[in-house]
């Protein structure tokens, strides 16, 4: 709406102006401003407007005498580097032959000293090329205007580009220090350039950053123009989006006196925010800075704005340990060669610009001209004279310090951009240029929209190696150094570069946490947060009135947790099972698939040779039985994978029980024959009639049939279930079989390890019998291994949970089975396969004989 309202005005005005100058009447003419400046001549003219001072004090106005100037108060050394850096650009491009040769380049300067009126007289100023602010004149023939630089405040910068804009007046305006994002839309401001980034890429990284350190819980201070509000607003929206809360947000009243100063340190001091972002620049905070001296606020941690992140103003007194851990987004810093011998050959008795560097010698060495006011504030009395014989190389100072140039390197690469595009249209060629019928500019008497062409497509790499080129809407490439304020042994404070944006990199953010020193003594990150985190099993519940950071904990309800990190709510448990689709279920089951071909591959191979010898003496009937209960006995486990459900509960323990009852049985009745043989073939036995089929059949049956008892008395008193365990593990829900009555599986269990020391007894007492009936010996190592891994199974289940608990019971089966494959069939099946002359009835007899005598 302001800048509307001057636009309207500015038309208003001219539209009376212009009939006024044309009548030739000079006392019509606008009368002489009271601009402090300097002018060196060129053949093409470069504009600059910098604030030389700030703090200007506002008197006020009676309209019964001449209204008085507007009072200057603090002569800033950053900005007069800043106008050195200028110069030295343009010298330094004068004397290059290789860039505009026998052409040079002038420029006029003015102090605008941060207030809007001076930019605007000083804008007006420079078109006509005279100390006039005569709009839509100029003054100067054959001494085209080239560009303004200018100005430093994004405020000022929107007016003067709109007044440069009226009546469509095409004026190449860069500014090296104007950031607002509203400069960015190229429609109202189609000739504005500049080069710092958009406060867009600002405000974004800045949130971005709060959000690295966990700063969820933050206040907000901003200065109440263009710059301050369009910038804190971004960081607001970036935070909000990202679910982080803003504590407070304040504003600087910058046309208060006091810059509500009492007011926003107040509420920083009642506020539960530690961290607070300052979007303004230093001149706009310092009254805020000197209140919290005042009120002892020191405990905040401050996050700064490029407008004031490294401010020089703050680096002594009583500011240090306010400011101390300070982080911040600076531009990009640059180098520029031979800029410190420059700086140091600046004299009073240049005739250029001499007011200001009196000003500027006095206040370097403490000292006064004779023929000199009282400009620099400082007291006369007990002060030594100025005698220009002062070395600037033996003082440190803002002016001199090159360690880290920022704004002064961004008011150098102004002045480059200028000469570049002027180059390019001095170096066009008549017929091939980009003009109406291929025309060129004239280089001494260009349009400035035809300047305008070539500073659009402006790409050039400074000797420092960064390479300068603008984007569609007139910004450079986003680059921010990540700046942290650090107190030194000597009580100054250094702006310490601990990382870097550069968005012109595929890893954009780098940030160096290290070297970061914090206020802390224990150097930890600070803490700014609304409520702290939940502990497990606890959510989130917000509180009515509150944002969405400040919330209480209140416990979940059964069977349901909070383990993430937000526990904004809580979650269903993950139910944990032996499952088909987990690797270790793959393996278990894979592992027992494949193990129940190895019996069931040697049951074929015991009938394809059920004719020789070494089959016929191991029992044939016996052992295919014993064969087929261990392909059985691998593939029982497969119940124990998968989802519980209530048949897979009820069927998976008996399964187990009854084949390995089975199993054993055919292995405790080989024992029983072999021995029955044996005795047998003694003279005058009795026994010849106990080696039948018939009995060992019975024995089977008798072992099994008690099992069999054992589990349908189990399955009728209190079965298997599946069960929903929530107490075992608090963060898991185990899914898993009940055994109902655990006794009565430890007694199936405990009659397989009877049954199995039975076998293992008889047939470590038959050991020694002859080779032709004695797999005792195979029995005993297989009985042996068998009680073994269940002996140690035991002790791994009950210490086992969950899921795992179940592995090893599978696991025990999978090593037991095998076990007692290898032990009572490896040996059979090697002599079959490989010793085929060992399995013949003369070998058989031989061994049988020869163990006999």
């Amino acid at each position: 709406m302001v800048v509307i309202l001057y636009k309207v005005t500015w038309h208003f005005i001219l539209l009376l102006l212009i009939p006024v100058f044309h009548s030739g009447d000079q006392r019509c003419r606008l009368p002489v401003t009271e601009l402090n400046g300097m002018t060196q001549p060129g053949d093409i003219m470069i504009g600059v407007l910098l604030p030389i001072h700030l703090g200007n004090v506002y008197q006020e106005i009676l309209f019964n005498e001449k209204p008085p100037r507007t009072r200057c108060t603090m002569f800033h050394f950053e900005s007069y580097q800043q106008l050195q850096a200028m110069t030295f650009a343009v010298e330094e491009i004068n004397e290059n032959p290789d860039i505009l040769p026998n052409i040079t380049l002038g420029f006029q300067a003015y102090d605008s000293c941060a207030v809007l009126q001076k930019d605007l007289q000083g804008a007006l100023q420079v078109l006509t090329g005279h100390d006039r602010a005569i709009p839509n004149y100029r003054c100067v023939n054959n001494v085209p205007l080239s560009s303004i630089i200018g100005s430093a405040i994004s405020t000022h910068s929107i007016l003067v580009a709109h007044i440069l804009g009226l009546y469509n007046y095409p004026q190449v305006w860069i500014s090296h220090l104007s950031t607002s994002a509203l400069l960015s839309d190229h429609r109202k401001f189609p000739s504005f350039f500049r080069t710092v980034p958009s406060d867009i890429f600002q405000s974004r990284r800045l949130a971005q950053l709060l959000l690295y350190f966990g700063w969820t819980w933050v206040g907000l201070i901003a200065a109440d123009n263009d710059y301050g509000q369009q910038g804190i607003h971004l960081v607001q929206q970036e935070l909000i989006r990202a679910g982080a809360c803003v504590a407070f947000t304040e504003n600087i009243l910058t046309s208060h006196p006091g810059r509500n100063a009492d007011h926003i340190v107040k509420v920083m001091k009642a506020s539960t925010a530690r961290v607070i972002v300052i979007y303004a620049t230093e001149i706009e905070i310092t009254p805020i800075f000197n209140e919290m001296v005042k009120q002892g606020i020191s405990e905040k941690l401050l996050v700064a704005s490029e407008g004031w992140s490294t401010s020089t103003l703050f680096s002594q007194g009583t500011f240090s340990t306010l400011l101390s851990g300070t982080v911040g987004l600076a531009l990009q810093s640059g180098t520029i060669s031979g800029f410190r011998d420059f700086l140091n050959m600046v004299h009073p008795s240049t005739s250029l610009g001499s007011d200001w560097l009196k000003i500027f010698w006095e206040l370097s060495f403490n000292c006064k001209f004779m023929d000199s006011e009282n400009q620099t504030g400082l007291s006369h009395i007990s002060m030594k004279d100025c005698t220009g014989l002062e070395d600037l190389g033996s003082i440190q100072n803002a002016f001199n310090d090159i360690s880290s140039l920022r704004n002064s390197y961004s008011v150098y690469t102004a002045v480059h951009v200028v000469a570049e595009a002027l180059e390019d249209l001095n170096n066009c060629t008549q017929g091939e240029g980009p003009f109406s019928k291929r025309f060129c500019g004239n280089i001494s008497n260009f349009a400035p929209w035809q300047l305008l062409h070539y500073i659009k497509k402006v790409r050039f790499t400074l000797s420092s190696g960064r390479e300068i080129y603008f984007d569609e809407n007139g910004d450079p490439p986003a680059i921010y150094d990540i700046v942290n304020w650090q107190l030194s042994s000597s009580g100054a404070m250094n702006y310490v570069k601990v990382g870097s944006y550069d968005m012109t990199l595929r890893q954009a953010f780098t940030i160096n946490t290290s070297a970061i020193k914090w206020t802390s003594k224990d150097q930890q990150v600070p803490v700014s947060v609304c409520s702290q985190g939940c502990p497990l099993g606890f959510r989130k519940a917000t509180i009515k009135g509150e944002p969405v950071c400040c919330f209480e904990c209140i416990p979940c309800p059964q069977g349901e947790i909070s383990n993430h990190t937000e526990k904004s709510r809580c979650f269903p448990k993950p139910i944990e099972y032996l499952s088909y689709e987990e690797p270790l279920g793959v393996m278990l089951a894979s592992s027992n698939a494949i193990s129940s071909l190895v019996p069931f591959t040697i049951l074929m191979l015991f009938k394809h040779f059920n004719s020789t010898p070494i089959v016929k003496a191991s029992n044939y009937s016996l052992s295919c039985l014993l064969l087929t209960s261990l392909t059985f006995c691998f593939l029982c486990s497969l119940a124990f994978i998968g989802y519980p459900q209530r048949e897979t509960c009820l069927l998976r323990q008996v399964s187990f029980g009854m084949v390995f009852a089975l199993c054993i049985s055919c292995i405790l009745a080989k024992t029983i024959m072999v021995v029955f043989a044996f005795m047998a073939t003694k003279p005058d036995s009795n026994l010849k009639k106990w080696t039948s089929h018939s009995v060992s059949r019975t024995i089977i049956f008798i072992s099994t049939f008690l099992q069999f008892i054992l589990c349908v008395t189990w399955l009728s008193i209190k079965p298997p279930f599946p069960e929903l365990d929530t107490k075992t593990e608090p963060k898991l829900i185990i899914l898993h079989c009940n055994e109902g009555l655990p006794i009565a599986f430890w007694c199936m269990l405990g009659y397989l390890g009877l049954l199995a020391s039975i076998s293992l007894t008889v047939a470590f007492f038959a050991r020694r019998l002859p080779d032709i009936f004695n797999e005792a010996k195979f029995i005993t190592f297989s009985m042996l291994a068998f009680l073994s891994v269940w002996v140690s199974y035991i002790p791994a289940s009950l210490s086992a949970q969950g899921k795992y608990t179940v592995a090893m019971e599978i696991f025990a089966i999978l090593a037991s089975s095998w076990a007692l494959v290898i032990c009572m069939f490896a040996p059979k099946c090697f002599i079959i396969l490989c010793r085929p002359n060992m399995n013949s009835k003369e070998q058989v007899m031989k061994k049988t004989i020869s163990t006999i005598d």
